[in-house]
């Protein structure tokens, strides 16, 4: 009998190991939960067993010995750890999410488990060692006073804390507004809660100062958050036309949500501009710096193209030095504009002084204007129609189409000295493509009337943009596929 039971453990303890170890590593393989349960029976509970049938049946160790109780009492222990994590698997880790299994909180699992291993750890005393559960219940009675004296501070935290749970005003991945701080979950442990914030930073909460503190949760109800910006502009610039730009920044700023839509108000007329709030709204408050950024930054192109003035709070002393000087400083600008253009473009530069020509119409800004956009900014949206054009005094853009799958796809890139907008300049046409600075850009832009006037002094200036023309109708067809129309 010795032989076999000898024989047996020799033998069947590799085969259950090698078995078990294939069974965990396919479970593994499609990440079931129950793969660890089943590790936990390999490495901890398979051996203890094997070892207490080597103590009982080999080395034919009494049942009443000291080492064959203390293995006995592991292993049940052992057993009662594999059939609790077994229970987990089955009911909680593979619930759905809509049901109340996933709903439970981790904590209150713990704290569960820590219960029934307590219970079992008792039976297990009481009925292998003999143990008196009514002298040990008061002991521990007597032991749980003091000690939820010393802890009291421990405890009062975990029972906050299974009382969040319970009410679950956050969750992980949520963004908090705690006592002025800003933070993402990360963790909701038994005593505490840990958030990382903007700075990746990390900060520990204890539960009894969070359950004290007002909660501003900016992920809940609705993932969707709702940032408020203010911005100034000078009493000169009309209000509507301040709200008309500052509402066509933001839907055009990437990371701000067209629905809902953003609102901008009139808020106040301070000392040195009227005030204007801009409400949009955001998925993530996660990225509300990299958006808010990106939307305060464009302000100022917007602003400059529309010839709004955002003012700063000082005293500013205008001296008049007679009717034309603002005029004067406007056609030198336009005038040192004027000297970027290529030479085939036939517009009249500006005269030297030794010169004895009359000054020429677009020093006056007659039809002629500069503008500034933004990396990032559309000049001219496909699908729309514009009826100006467009020359690159510095800067880079590129021309872009989209497809019929919302697909976009780079045509070619625009240089300083390069036109644009002759493809809907003298058409009743949308434009089939769009123009996007690629890195910050100045163009001067030329009106209808501009343009003829200078095919009239030049004719050959139409061959110059019809050649052109063609050259990018082309790369835009050979851009898009084959078997893929223009939207």
């Amino acid at each position: 009998m010795l032989l076999i039971w000898a024989l047996t453990l020799i033998v069947g303890f590799p085969l259950l190991i090698i078995g078990l170890g294939e069974l965990i590593y396919r479970l593994q393989r499609q990440q079931q939960p129950l793969a660890d349960t089943f590790q936990l029976i390999r490495n901890l509970l398979l051996p203890v067993l094997v070892f207490l049938l080597f103590l009982r049946h080999v080395l034919q160790l009494p049942a009443s010995g000291q080492l064959v109780k203390s293995v006995e009492t592991l292993l049940w222990l052992s057993a009662i750890h594999a059939a609790l994590s077994l229970l987990n698997a089955i009911l909680f880790e593979q619930a759905n999410a809509d049901t109340w299994r996933a709903r439970v909180p981790k904590l209150l699992i713990d704290l569960l488990r820590l219960f029934l291993v307590s219970l079992g750890g008792a039976i297990v005393l009481a009925t292998v060692w003999g143990a008196d559960l009514a002298g040990l219940v008061t002991a521990l009675g007597v032991s749980s006073i003091v000690i939820g004296l010393a802890l009291q501070d421990t405890l009062g935290n975990v029972v906050l804390g299974i009382a969040l749970l319970f009410e679950r005003p956050f969750s992980v991945g949520d963004w908090l507004r705690v006592d002025g701080l800003v933070g993402q979950v990360i963790d909701i442990n038994w005593r505490a809660v840990r958030l990382q914030t903007l700075e990746r930073e990390m900060i520990v909460i204890p539960h009894k100062l969070i359950g004290a503190q007002m909660i501003r949760n900016y992920s809940q109800p609705q993932r969707l958050h709702a940032e408020r910006i203010k911005i100034g502009f000078s009493y000169k610039d009309p209000p509507n036309l301040a709200k008309y730009v500052l509402h066509s920044t933001a839907v055009e700023t990437q990371g701000i949500l067209a629905e809902p839509a953003p609102q901008i108000f009139t808020l106040s007329y301070d000392d040195s501009a009227i005030t204007y709030e801009v409400k949009f709204f955001i998925e993530n408050y996660g990225d509300l710096e990299e958006i808010r950024d990106r939307f305060v930054t464009r302000v100022w192109y917007a602003a400059q193209r529309n010839n709004l003035n955002i003012p700063f709070p000082i005293r500013t002393l205008y001296h008049f030095n007679g009717p034309n000087t603002a005029a004067q400083s406007n056609s030198q600008k336009m005038a040192e504009s004027l000297q970027s253009i290529p030479s085939f473009v036939p517009l009249v530069r500006e005269a030297s002084p030794k010169e004895n020509r009359p000054t020429n119409l677009h020093t006056n800004s007659v039809g002629i204007s500069l503008q500034h956009f933004g990396s990032g900014e559309k000049v001219i949206r496909q699908g729309y129609h514009s009826n100006e054009l467009y020359i690159i005094i510095s800067g880079q853009a590129t021309m872009t189409v989209t497809d019929n799958l919302d697909r976009e796809h780079e045509v070619l890139s625009l240089q300083t000295g390069e036109f644009f907008g002759e493809m809907t300049l003298f058409a009743s046409e949308v434009s089939p493509v769009s123009i996007i600075a690629s890195q910050d850009l100045e163009v001067m832009t030329l009106s209808a009337t501009v343009v003829n006037q200078a095919i009239e002094r030049q004719p050959s200036f139409v061959r110059e943009i019809s050649q052109i023309l063609e050259i990018r109708r082309a790369a835009v067809l050979s851009t898009l596929p084959p078997t893929i129309s223009r939207s």
